[in-house]
């Protein structure tokens, strides 16, 4: 029996395709923290009237990526540190539980390969400098790192952290002297799972949060 309730699928919108390319412009931060956005240019580059595109920035103000302020227009939101805090605090909660599922779950082997595999796309990106493809991957490997726990519910609690971290990481990579550190940190985290070294694995997890946490927003601690 059909659902009253249900609405036949449409095609996407013009909206919905200027939001999605804003917020990936967000995500990989071509468009950075603070930013201004301008109606008219950006009118222009989408070649769209400002109907949709106001429609499209008002879906990112109420996704909390746009801030308006009164007289002067739209900004891409400001991660202040207690907002660096929160999301790795929430990171952290996830990927330990994920980390400890899979130490003790089937497939330990095929989640290291996976995370591996994450880790050379890593290491490629950086020795050719493509740094959207370093942080696409970082950004991978924490995705596998939580899908091989097995469990739907991290991997939804993960999801909505999704663009808050990519703008983490990218503000991240401007902080690393060599971005070889940030490859040889997910290559031991990688090393201490498939060994299943659940004590070394979740150390090494810990230290890799709390670094990020003390490169983007100095002075502060996830530990404190």
């Amino acid at each position: 029996m059909p659902l009253a309730e249900i609405e036949p699928v449409s095609r996407e919108s013009t909206a919905a395709i200027i939001a999605r390319q804003l917020r990936e412009a967000i995500m990989n931060g071509s468009l950075p923290p603070g930013a201004q956005l301008g109606e008219t240019e950006l009118a222009g580059q989408f070649q769209v009237s400002r109907g949709p595109l106001r429609e499209a920035m008002q879906r990112l103000v109420s996704e909390g990526l746009l801030r308006s302020e009164r007289h002067r227009g739209l900004f891409v939101i400001d991660l202040e540190p207690e907002d660096i805090h929160d999301i790795y605090s929430a990171r952290l909660a996830i990927e330990r539980a994920a980390v400890i599922r899979i130490v003790h779950g089937p497939s330990r082997d095929e989640a290291a390969d996976l995370l591996a595999k994450a880790v050379r796309e890593m290491a490629a990106a950086t020795s050719t400098e493509d740094w959207a493809a370093v942080s696409e991957a970082d950004t991978r490997f924490h995705e596998v790192l939580v899908s091989a726990s097995g469990s739907k519910r991290l991997v939804r609690m993960s999801r909505t952290l999704l663009i808050e971290t990519r703008m983490c990481l990218s503000a991240l990579r401007l902080t690393y002297a060599s971005d070889e550190e940030r490859v040889t940190e997910h290559e031991h985290i990688t090393a201490a799972l498939r060994d299943g070294d659940q004590d070394t694995a979740l150390s090494l997890l810990e230290a890799h949060m709390e670094d990020a946490v003390q490169r983007l927003a100095p002075g502060t601690s996830l530990f404190a």
